[in-house]
């Protein structure tokens, strides 16, 4: 289903190609550091969310 604002004549980029345009762009910019983002303004359903996320994975032995 394609929604109402798409068009139809451009097509769908592969994921390969999408990287290395992404890297050519980042060399042309000069490679600049990118800030992670330090979660500091989560909101408090954000951060149980999160937690509720972590309990569950490490039950089935996941860490992330």
């Amino acid at each position: 289903m394609a929604w109402i604002s798409s068009k139809a004549d451009k097509k769908a980029v592969p994921l390969a190609e999408f990287g290395r345009e992404v890297l050519a762009r980042r060399a042309a910019a000069g490679d600049p550091a990118m800030p992670r983002n330090s979660g500091a303004n989560r909101t408090e359903s954000k951060k149980a969310l999160l937690t509720a996320i972590d309990e569950a994975a490490a039950k089935k032995g996941f860490r992330w």
